[in-house]
């Protein structure tokens, strides 16, 4: 028997959904340790003990959030994250109520942030338990190893052969996650 451990939502995602989202964007594209150690720069960037809120981050330059390991976009990602929280054009205290295309409807018109981000939001963020990140490697990349396959399925192909899951499909995710770790 294979156990794969708990499938509950990202302990490290817990709190204001700005600093999910913020967390997210220096995640991207990027090795954990790397994101790790630019997170905890920019995390001290502030007098505060926690991630910057949305006012903080505002009130930082881009050198200061360049200087902490920041690239250029997703310095530009995380300010224009901010101005949208702080406007209220994102609606993130109502955001859970809404429904999974909304949602990455709202999230999308952050710039820089695409759908795998609003997907990881959905999923790890708001637990949606019927989220297929269709976008991301690791799943494709689980399919793979799963079906036997000799390369890597397109995203189309993913969503396809992941209508059996429905409507656990977030979990399956999970599962396929799991499959690349080794």
């Amino acid at each position: 028997m294979i156990f794969f451990g708990n499938c509950s939502p990202n302990s490290s995602l817990r709190g204001p959904h700005f600093h999910a989202l913020a967390r997210s964007i220096v995640y991207q594209q990027i090795a954990t340790a790397a994101a790790t150690a630019i997170y905890g720069r920019v995390r001290d960037l502030t007098p505060t003990t926690g991630f910057p809120t949305a006012d903080q981050v505002l009130g930082l330059s881009e050198e200061e959030l360049r200087g902490a390991g920041l690239s250029r976009s997703k310095t530009r990602t995380m300010r224009d994250l901010a101005e949208k929280t702080v406007s209220g054009e994102l609606g993130l205290r109502s955001i859970g109520r809404q429904t999974d295309e909304e949602v990455i409807k709202r999230l999308t018109t952050v710039w820089g942030v695409g759908e795998w981000t609003a997907h990881m939001f959905l999923i790890f963020k708001l637990g949606r338990l019927d989220v297929m990140p269709t976008g991301d490697l690791a799943v494709r990349e689980g399919l793979k190893i799963l079906d036997g396959m000799e390369e890597r399925p397109r995203p189309e192909m993913l969503l396809e052969r992941a209508e059996v899951w429905r409507p656990l499909r977030s979990v399956a995710s999970w599962f396929l996650w799991r499959l690349t770790d080794n």
